[in-house]
């Protein structure tokens, strides 16, 4: 199955010039959406982890069903604000400033093969910014997985700076 057959192009979202793959059709069509994360465990699966870490919110849609699958725990990692209890955050530049991911203080992380996972891979200050996380809080990140990348953005060149693996399902080199 082609799984870029069910992923929709909305162009100019959102904002201006901007080419935005959306994974809600992936999602609607349960055969597609069944051999996507056939196809992400097998690859997973493969780096041998104890947890999953879902980036805020789309990675979620992976790394939780994923984990479930694979017999992994799972972590939310979220935006400054958004997880209840005492946290621990690692603050990150932006091309227009800076951003905040934060991990529950009390995850279980620490000692753990973790693999970190999203929706998409751009530039990959985000995804960095996660693993720096887990880092710090003591998690071994020993690879990170998405359903697409936007290869033309060269995100996987800061991946292996960091030396973490990385895997996709599908690519765009435009």
């Amino acid at each position: 199955m082609n799984l870029k057959d069910h992923i929709r192009g909305v162009p100019d979202f959102p904002k201006p010039g901007i080419y935005f793959y959306d994974i809600s059709t992936l999602l609607e069509h349960a055969d597609a959406w069944q051999v996507a994360m056939g196809r992400m465990a097998r690859d997973v699966r493969a780096f041998q982890p104890d947890m999953l870490a879902g980036i805020e919110s789309r990675g979620f849609l992976a790394a939780a069903p994923l984990a479930l699958k694979l017999g992994c725990g799972f972590v939310m990692l979220r935006k400054k604000g958004k997880l209840p209890g005492a946290t621990i955050r690692h603050e990150y530049a932006l091309e227009y400033g800076t951003d905040t991911i934060e991990v529950q203080e009390a995850a279980q992380i620490k000692g753990k093969r973790v693999v970190i996972l999203d929706d998409l891979l751009a530039t990959g200050g985000t995804m960095a910014a996660g693993i720096e996380l887990l880092r710090k809080v003591g998690g071994e990140v020993v690879g990170a997985a998405t359903i697409i990348e936007l290869a033309f953005l060269s995100g996987r060149k800061r991946l292996e700076s960091l030396n973490v693996p990385y895997k996709t399902l599908l690519s765009y080199d435009e």
